[in-house]
């Protein structure tokens, strides 16, 4: 949202508080734009939920970001296969929040009152920070001091008894805004665990968040606009048994310089602070095994993007961006018999990715043609692990080898639109992703079964192409269908060895085929807003991973649609519900333990009360379908159940 303030020699100032509009080909790639209303208003309150609007985007694990642990919160899209780390690109205000180490997303730290709108492109990425982006990109953008109002607030409570409180202020400075807001969800958490499967020290999923956020936006001339943002967040949870408990927190920077004259300029510059703790409790015997007592890491990095002014038929823009992490775990294994200390580790490295990015549209009437190049050097350096005994005495200290390429990725496409209401579209594209220093360096355990990391692993690349149309046939009514084809070479995946042993290697491929649905349609006060995905997704595995060749991969489902039906009775006032469908999946690679299909129905009432003052009730899995988190070999774990919400909100 803009505002615009005169200066005193008569120019307009417009504060927008954006990165750079969109390019003229942007609507080539399937895309889908998430408003505000639809981020705030979804049965859980979490913005994992907001972005289930999207078929085909998927976590790790079915759990929320209440019930999980922070490490398996990877998200990707086109169900291009799963493991804890992340194959889609999540950026805030254009900076990367993938943890540095882990590759997982800080849900926690992503409140949907502090987000303007959500920009979801499936597909390989390229332009500047596209290296990450296999599965495709996740924009948000933090809300302006127009979206927000003066002063915002909330607080709901469960029935459970958990407790949902959030807050924000903004306030106009001159000819720019401040805006400083902040969320803490506190509650006991519901049972994980089956009920005939509970021991006496089966615990309840508590969880225990805060995060906070101060944006500040203002002109520096008539045509350039600095912002700058602080965000903090502290996440803590408890998964399956007392003491098995785990943390997240971060403190993140940016500053960015946007220039919308003749010359339009993006400059962007960050840094991140991110740590991660973790206590594994044995599942025969109860009592802590494993303390990851301290994972330090830190993230840095930045973009420069230009776009010349080269005629009204081009838009070009290239530049380079830059990103870091460096981090090390830091552990400590116990005996589950004695309870003495067995050995400390300590395992880590560094990763970085320079690209240069250079891409055109160029206009021909109806005909939009769009291409774009990356060259990308990647480096995995100075990686380590290292082990001593109780007394101090190194029992391995291994350093391992540094890898250094150079990697060239491209996209392109074209849009054509036949008329006002009828749009056709192509793309094709590659991309990659460096395994993270989590994926290279660090091994755990989930009792029996224990996970190597592999230190030679190699970069994941993908290349792919897409066809589809855009159809308006009347004013509020849109649909779009997409057909799709990526293969994913070098995908990383946990492989098994043995029955209790697992190793993280790179397949010989993925392959993923599908099509994607929407539907929009708006009439009146009743709107309906749905997706539907099938994707047929395969290992195409040789050598080694023969025995995975025309296997489904683990956590991929082949179907996913999602559905919302909006009805506003009064001003201010709103109800909805939502209707959720993923289909069967499989733990793992080995297809033998199965995660059953689950539908759920969300619901979200608003009711205007007095003075910006509005009742707010919000209902989760309506039907308490029992939705399996995690099946292996039939040790199981349960997502949310049925959960009611009650509360007020005010200024939204």
């Amino acid at each position: 949202m803009a505002q615009e303030e005169e200066a005193e020699d008569g120019e307009v100032i417009v504060v927008i508080g954006d990165g750079l509009a969109d390019t003229p080909a942007e609507p080539a790639y399937s895309s889908l734009e998430l408003d505000r209303e639809l981020v705030v208003t979804t049965p859980s309150g979490r913005i994992e939920d907001a972005l289930g609007a999207v078929a085909g985007f998927q976590q790790f694990r079915r759990s929320d970001s209440r019930s999980s642990n922070p490490s398996a919160q990877g998200v990707t899209l086109r169900a291009l296969g799963g493991n804890a780390t992340s194959r889609a690109l999540v950026t805030l205000d254009g900076v990367p929040m993938q943890d540095p180490f882990f590759g997982y997303v800080p849900f926690a730290a992503l409140v949907p009152e502090q987000v303007g709108s959500i920009r979801v492109t499936r597909g390989g990425g390229s332009g500047p920070f596209g290296a990450g982006a296999l599965a495709g990109t996740i924009a948000l953008q933090s809300a302006g001091i127009d979206a927000l109002g003066p002063v915002t607030a909330s607080a709901l409570v469960n029935d459970r008894g958990e407790t949902e409180i959030s807050g924000g202020a903004a306030v106009r400075l001159g000819e720019g805004f401040v805006v400083a807001s902040g969320r803490w969800d506190r509650g006991q958490g519901f049972y994980t665990t089956p009920e005939a499967d509970r021991v006496p020290a089966t615990a309840r999923a508590a969880f225990d968040s805060i995060a906070g956020q101060i944006r500040a936006v203002t002109p520096l001339s008539e045509t350039l606009e600095l912002q700058a943002r602080l965000l903090a967040f502290d996440d803590r949870r408890t998964f399956r048994f007392d003491g098995a408990d785990s943390s997240a927190s971060g403190q993140d920077a940016s500053i960015r310089v946007i220039a919308r004259g003749d010359w339009q300029v993006d400059a962007l510059a960050y840094i991140q602070a991110r740590n991660f703790t973790n206590i594994v409790v044995s599942s025969t015997r109860f009592v802590p095994v494993l303390d990851q007592s301290n994972t330090p890491t830190t993230g840095l990095g930045g973009k420069l993007e230009l776009r010349p002014p080269v005629g009204d038929a081009h838009t070009l823009r290239f530049g380079l961006d830059y990103r870091r992490a460096n981090g090390e775990l830091q552990e400590q294994p116990y005996s589950a018999f004695t309870g003495q200390l067995r050995s400390r580790r300590r395992a880590g490295g560094a990763t970085s990715d320079f690209g240069i990015f250079l891409e055109d549209d160029w206009t021909l009437g109806k005909l939009v043609l769009t291409g774009g190049v990356r060259a990308d050097r990647t480096t995995i350096t100075g990686g380590f692990y290292r082990e001593e005994d109780p007394s101090g005495l190194v029992t391995t200290d291994n350093v391992f080898a540094d890898q250094k390429d150079w990697t060239v990725t491209w996209r392109g496409g074209a849009l054509y639109r036949a008329g006002d209401t009828l749009a056709f579209r192509a793309a094709a594209y590659s991309g990659l992703r460096l395994p993270t220093l989590n994926e290279l360096y660090r091994p755990f355990v989930v009792f029996p079964v224990v996970t190597e990391a592999n230190a030679e692993l190699q970069v994941e690349k993908l290349k792919g192409f897409e066809a589809g149309l855009d159809w308006t046939p009347v004013e509020g009514v849109a649909f779009s269908l997409t057909a799709f084809d990526n293969r994913l070479e070098n995908a990383i995946a946990n492989v098994t060895l043995t029955p209790v042993l697992r190793q993280r290697q790179n397949l010989p491929a993925i392959d993923a085929q599908g099509v994607e649905l929407g539907a929009r349609i708006s009439r009146g006060k009743v709107s309906f807003d749905g997706t539907l995905a099938y994707t047929d997704a395969t290992v195409d595995g040789t050598g080694a991973s023969l025995a995975l060749d025309g296997k489904r991969p683990p956590q991929t489902p082949r179907w996913a649609a999602a559905a919302t039906v909006s009805w506003k009775p009064w001003d201010g006032g709103l109800v909805s519900l939502t209707l959720r469908h993923v289909g069967k999946q499989f733990e793992s690679d080995q297809e033998t333990d199965v995660l059953p299909a689950a539908t759920t129905l969300g619901a979200y009432a608003q009711v205007p009360l007095f003075d910006g003052i509005a009742l707010v009730l919000r209902g989760e899995n309506l039907f308490d379908e029992t939705i399996v988190t995690r099946n292996a070999g039939g040790s199981i774990d349960l997502g949310v159940p049925r959960t009611l919400w009650g509360g007020v909100r005010y200024g939204f």
